[in-house]
């Protein structure tokens, strides 16, 4: 875009901003609003800033300088100084190798180039959706990136160092996007905490990262950093932005005061560190949940992000904006890579409007969101899936018997439909007619009328689960990679689909497995551009991740059968070795108890180094709707599951208190049943208890992505499972 042409379409922008407000049906309609003081101190967005209204940092000196900062010509002169020597490293100054290849040969990008194409195609578009005072408001790519480079300066001006940590413990917002995008402009790297974190293991990664500031956005979480501050070196300065400070405290700054600190320093200053970054350097952390011990910091690097932004949402058939902008709703926590990839980086490569959900999605706005916003693609945990499934299942158990019976129907031969013919987009007449008189209407409900998308990742999602949204006509598209990999390293696409797959390679990636078995079954390794520079300040880890030809271990289990299709079978890690020496992958078995008996929650086996095989069971329930831990109530289809079977209990306690007798020979019974389907007697589940509470995030039993923590689980429940093999007392 000529500079002149810019520069018009800027001051247009900023004299008026237009902000829509999206209805839940219809087309969104536009309305002309002026920041005014009383609404600037309103909004929780910081728009207040003189970049927004006045023009004075959005003069001729800055455009002119980001214009020159980015040519398509100069894209591969600005890729590399040198040519480096190691494919990983451990330091957060350090480079790495890119593994440019005859099969992957794009030129690499840093951040802020990727950025700047994107501003030039879709600069006056809608980028982030927010709501305000019950509205939908929005900002585009162009204010976006003006309080991005704002942000920057005030981290600049604050004393963020090169390759320091400024760190983000916040719900999902426009704050975090513009926070976390200013900090890789910067010339820092952008390290994200999950919001449920302790202020202990705040304090780890903040001290890992060597944070210089943090971004907070309530009291609660403030105050967790002022218990740990003295005992963070690194430290310089606090800011938070959704709630308003206490009290006047040094260091701690309002996003308002923080946006304002940048305004003495220049766009050229700016402008010199970004020009002088490099795709091959760090730029965003990613804490693994430190499910299996201490948490890792990920080191993902420039190339990293915008490789996989590009060339791993092609793979799952995400629209550029020219073609289709695409609508998303950001909740799942940024801290995780799977969100983070998909809502903020893939979001400004493809012109996306990502819409926020508020800080209580998971505890029951999210479907309120959906509606409004309707998304074109959505992505969510097997566990968010599973919650709107038995949701579904309860209305349908509540509704009268017509409606009931039709609903049944519907679901019934559209799943058998999409079983027996799942590469067909030609629909028999019954097929159609159910999703015009009932699927259709129950999509829109959920909010996915426009949904052509449906993601899931993080961790495997059950037959069951498949199968219900299958029978809704909704074709769930499975993704695998880890936080080494930068999110996707196999995608799944209407065009590269096969049911209980992970997808196929992105284009570009390699994979192969290593110590297969008779079945073809071997630990999942990884090759490409996606792969991390290595784990920060732990050397012995990285190289035992990464081995001497360059190639990620992962850990996880999985067969490619001969179309290229990955399928996880465990981690290798949580593979069961009997007394007897046999391999036991649990997650089939836990999948079959959940799928054979409805009122079962979760279901974890035990049994490594024991004699037989045991298991840990939870019952459904219902959630606290303020705090979203599970309740002492059953769940509609629990107690439906009870009556079905000759109990009239109606709460966990009832059941395993007293033992409920028609409920216990019950479980029993379907664990029979999947006894008889095993191969041999050694996978056998011989004996099960019962818990009195359903796993949950605030019990330590799910980490932040609703993964199942095992190793927590053997030893929160250790008395319970020491009974199952205690001697008999004959």
């Amino acid at each position: 875009m000529p500079e002149a042409t810019l520069l018009r379409s800027a001051s247009s922008i900023l004299r008026t901003v237009f902000l829509s407000r999206l209805a839940p049906q219809g087309p969104a309609c536009v309305r002309k609003l002026s920041l005014n003081p009383q609404y600037q101190k309103g909004l929780k967005l910081n728009l207040r800033s003189s970049s927004l209204t006045d023009g004075q940092t959005l003069h001729k000196e800055s455009l002119h300088h980001a214009l020159e900062n980015w040519a398509p010509e100069k894209a591969k002169d600005a890729s590399l100084d040198g040519p480096e020597e190691t494919l990983w490293t451990s330091r957060a100054d350090g480079r790495v190798r890119l593994r440019i290849d005859s099969g992957c040969p794009q030129p690499p990008f840093t951040v802020h180039q990727m950025f700047y194409q994107a501003l030039d195609k879709y600069g006056k578009l809608s980028a982030l959706g927010f709501k305000h005072q019950g509205k939908w408001e929005r900002i585009s790519y162009l204010q976006y990136y003006l309080l991005s480079r704002k942000a920057a300066k005030s981290f600049l001006k604050l004393g963020l160092e090169r390759a320091h940590g400024v760190a983000i413990l916040a719900f999902n917002s426009p704050e975090w996007f513009y926070s976390a995008v200013g900090t890789v402009f910067a010339g820092g790297i952008v390290t994200g905490i999950y919001t449920t974190s302790t202020p202990e293991a705040c304090q780890f990664i903040a001290q890992d990262c060597r944070a210089n500031v943090i971004v907070v956005d309530t009291q609660k979480q403030l105050e967790k950093i002022l218990k740990i501050w003295k005992q963070l070196p690194h430290l310089k300065a606090v800011v938070i932005y959704r709630e308003p400070l206490p009290e006047k405290m040094d260091n701690v700054f309002t996003m308002e005061e923080f946006m304002e600190l940048g305004n003495e320093v220049s766009e050229a200053a700016l402008d010199a560190i970004i020009s002088a970054q490099q795709p091959n350097q760090c730029c965003a952390l990613v804490y693994t949940s430190g499910t299996t011990g201490t948490p890792k910091g990920v080191m993902l690097s420039q190339d990293n992000i915008t490789w996989t932004a590009r060339y791993g949402s092609q793979a799952g058939d995400i629209q550029p904006a020219e073609i289709q902008q695409e609508v998303v709703v950001s909740y799942l926590p940024l801290s995780h890579i799977a969100a983070q990839i998909y809502d903020l980086w893939t979001g400004i490569q493809w012109g996306a409007q990502v819409c926020f959900a508020e800080p209580d999605a998971l505890k029951g706005s999210l479907i309120n969101t959906l509606r409004e916003v309707e998304p074109t693609s959505h992505m969510g945990v097997p566990r968010v899936w599973e919650k709107i499934m038995e949701r579904i299942q309860e209305v349908i158990a509540q509704s009268g018997f017509i409606r009931r019976k039709m609903l049944l129907w519907a679901m019934s031969v559209t799943l058998e439909q999409n079983l027996s013919c799942p590469d067909s987009d030609l629909k028999p007449f019954t097929t159609r007619l159910a999703d015009y008189l009932v699927l259709g209407k129950i999509r829109q409900a959920l909010g996915f009328a426009r949904c052509q998308k449906s993601f899931y990742g993080a961790a495997p999602m059950t037959t069951e689960t498949q199968h219900f949204f299958l029978g809704l006509n909704i074709r769930m598209y499975a993704g695998y990679g880890l936080s080494e990999t930068s999110g996707p390293h196999f995608m799944s696409s209407h065009d590269n689909y096969r049911l209980y797959s992970s997808g196929k390679l992105v284009p570009g990636c390699r994979a192969k497995l290593v110590n297969e078995d008779v079945e073809g079954t071997g630990e999942i390794c990884l090759w490409g551009r996606t792969i991390f520079m290595g784990y920060l300040n732990m050397e012995d880890k990285t190289s035992e991740a990464i081995d001497a030809e360059g190639w990620l271990h992962t850990g996880d289990s999985g067969r490619l059968d001969t179309d290229g299709f990955l399928y996880i079978t465990g981690r290798l890690k949580e593979l069961i070795i009997t007394a007897g020496g046999e391999n036991v992958p649990p997650v089939p078995i836990e999948e079959a108890v959940k799928m054979e008996l409805p009122i079962i929650s979760n279901a974890m086996l035990i049994g490594d180094q024991q004699k037989f095989l045991s298991m840990l069971l939870t019952l459904k329930c219902t959630l606290d709707p303020d705090t979203s831990d599970p309740t002492d109530n059953l769940s509609e289809q629990a107690v439906e599951f009870c009556q079905r079977v000759g109990s009239r209990a109606t709460t966990v306690s009832e059941i395993v208190g007293k033992k409920d007798e028609a409920v216990y020979q019950a479980i029993e019974a379907g664990i029979q049943r999947i006894n008889q389907k095993a191969p041999a007697r050694p996978y056998h589940v011989q004996k099960w208890a019962i818990l009195e509470r359903d796993f949950s995030i605030s019990g330590g039993e799910f980490g932040p992505t609703m993964k199942l923590r095992r190793l927590i689980v053997l030893e929160k429940y250790k008395d319970i499972i020491s009974s199952f093999y205690q001697p008999q007392n004959k």
